[in-house]
């Protein structure tokens, strides 16, 4: 789509508005929009996305006679250098920093544990999830003590255990 100003261009920035119920849009390219007055639009809200995420992180305490920093060993990032750009450096630092990184990502996602899809998994990734939903079954009726159930949940899980056996072998 071109630039609905220049006609030259195409457009890289669009804006609706809608003013008393009646909307209104348009394209711009970079020059036009700039020219206009719409690039940086977001700019004036005094944060950028490594802001947002930084701020999830709780800033480590540094004593005042500590003169070593921990530091992850592959990117040589600190728990603050994370905190302050909203980035972590490298795979290593999530081993690095796990304690102190685990209660941020907990908030963010709500679990720490991938769940994952699985119905489009392959068989045997079905039959472990299955497997392992049996075990929280058996568990929950072994604290019931309701031993019945529990027997053909382990009878179960056997037969399980041995089909994926005989599927691997």
């Amino acid at each position: 789509m071109l630039c609905q100003n220049c006609g030259k261009h195409e457009a890289t920035t669009h804006i609706k508005r809608i003013v008393n119920g009646e909307s209104n849009e348009v394209h711009l390219c970079a020059d036009c929009a700039k020219s206009l007055g719409y690039s940086g639009s977001f700019s004036d809200f005094g944060f950028s996305f490594s802001d947002m995420l930084s701020s999830f992180f709780e800033p480590a305490a540094i004593g005042s006679f500590s003169n070593s920093v921990l530091r992850c060993e592959k990117c040589g990032s600190s728990f603050n250098d994370i905190v302050k750009s909203g980035k972590v450096g490298c795979r290593d630092c999530y081993e690095t920093f796990y304690d102190k990184l685990m209660p941020s990502i907990e908030r963010i996602h709500g679990r720490t544990r991938h769940e994952g899809k699985i119905a489009n998994g392959s068989p045997e990734q079905k039959a472990n999830a299955k497997i392992e939903e049996l075990k929280e079954q058996l568990q929950a009726a072994v604290n019931l003590q309701d031993y019945e159930t529990a027997a053909k949940l382990r009878d179960e899980i056997k037969a399980l255990e041995q089909e994926g056996g005989k599927n691997n072998g």
